[in-house]
């Protein structure tokens, strides 16, 4: 029996809510655990449900989905973000991503492509819509102003690093690498310290700049250097 995957739908509407709670409701590993109307109550809902996944719209009244992603993500980095939006602007794009969001679906998506996706995050990969990889791909692609790590990072911290961009959490990297689960988060924090990084998602996209990890591509051939 697969993993039963806890879900919220936050969003504003309350008929896309319905129609997202009927396409899901067949899923033998998803369970819809509530709804929101807005990141309000989205937050109250996060204390009460403890999901697994959250589909976060995010145009919405009294607290709007990228607060809402970054207030859940501050403390409760476990729990995985799906933004499900018809914005492709980058003021939408990149700062929910930048908040912790790790994926990023349009709303006239195939239903399939939610079911995918909602795996995906779930397994901590970052899940992105073919329109919005290419738009962080070409950030990615653009010279940066200043490098963004004041010291090195050591060949530790560089494995660990990639291990992070392919989902893995701190107790699965601590067992891949034979480490306290405290020696890893010690790594993980002072990653985060010298690039200037607020969280795992920014540290995702710096390995997708450096070459550590691709998108939709074999972790094992991703690059060593930072």
């Amino acid at each position: 029996m697969p993993d039963l995957i806890r879900v919220l739908i936050v969003d504003d509407h309350p008929v896309v809510r319905r129609g997202i709670t009927t396409l899901l409701v067949g899923e033998e590993d998803i369970d819809i655990v509530g709804e929101a109307s807005n990141g309000k109550q989205a937050l109250d809902q996060v204390e009460k449900l403890h999901p697994d996944v959250i589909l976060m719209d995010l145009v919405m009244p009294e607290m709007d989905g990228i607060e809402a992603i970054q207030r859940i993500s501050s403390h409760h980095p476990e729990i995985r973000i799906l933004v499900m939006t018809s914005f492709t602007a980058d003021d939408k794009v990149f700062p929910s991503i930048k908040a912790g969001a790790l994926g990023y679906l349009l709303k006239d998506s195939d239903p399939e492509d939610m079911i995918r996706m909602i795996h995906q995050v779930y397994r901590g990969e970052l899940s992105l819509h073919p329109m919005i990889a290419r738009k962080v791909i070409q950030e990615l692609n653009r010279p940066a102003d200043q490098s963004l790590a004041s010291d090195p990072l050591t060949e530790r911290e560089v494995e660990i690093l990639q291990l992070i961009a392919q989902g893995l959490e701190n107790q699965e990297i601590a067992d891949r690498l034979n480490l306290k689960d405290a020696t890893v988060r010690t790594h993980v924090s002072n990653i985060l310290g010298k690039l200037h990084l607020a969280n795992r998602v920014q540290a995702t996209l710096y390995a997708l700049r450096k070459g550590l990890t691709y998108l939709d591509s074999d972790p094992e051939n991703s690059g060593k250097n930072v």
